[in-house]
């Protein structure tokens, strides 16, 4: 490569660094008052999680009503929850390093097979949110692994076996209710 040419291409790389830097500065000075915060997590309006001391894989008490996914954060446990409160399905989770603040949400995103944020290959990805620029859903590893994630890392993928992934995959379209409790 001649000199002239390198010389090029180091100013057409500063210009389009130059040019997301902008973007980003745009984008983050449009985003409305109520997004720009981080939301309050000892919020009294956010739903509790009591453990059920007598059934603790119960659907949790003011997760809502009709057919939603419960994600608790404390318990590491997601509960497919059918239009009539009961659940179809329990499981544990492993969770990213970056958690979703307790909250309703809903679906916005799938996609069969990807990499993950940590590098490994996933597939079943469910997604209902983001959190500081982490994308946060579900998802299994193709490998059948959840190890716990790099600490290191902002990671917002939940995992689950691949059993689970799949009946995740069955239950939670587009736009299906996630309420996620502390």
């Amino acid at each position: 490569m001649s000199r002239s040419s390198s010389g090029f291409v180091a100013a057409l790389t500063a210009a389009a660094v130059a040019a997301v830097g902008f973007l980003a500065y745009q984008a983050s000075a449009s985003v409305p008052d109520g997004l720009a915060k981080s939301p309050d997590k000892t919020s009294s309006s956010a739903p509790r999680s009591p453990k059920d001391k007598k059934n603790p894989t119960a659907v949790p008490a003011k997760s809502g009503s009709g057919e939603r996914v419960v994600y608790s954060l404390g318990d590491d446990r997601v509960w497919l929850v059918e239009s009539s409160g009961k659940a179809k399905l329990t499981f544990e989770v492993t969770p990213g390093t970056v958690d979703p603040a307790p909250g309703t949400y809903t679906v916005s995103s799938r996609q069969g097979s990807v990499t993950g944020t940590d590098g490994t290959p996933i597939e079943h990805v469910v997604r209902f949110t983001t959190v500081e620029g982490v994308t946060i859903g579900f998802s299994a590893a193709v490998d059948g692994s959840t190890p716990k994630p790099d600490a290191a890392k902002k990671t917002g993928g939940i995992r689950e076996s691949r059993a689970h992934g799949n009946a995740m995959w069955e239950f939670a379209g587009i736009n299906q209710k996630v309420v996620v409790v502390p």
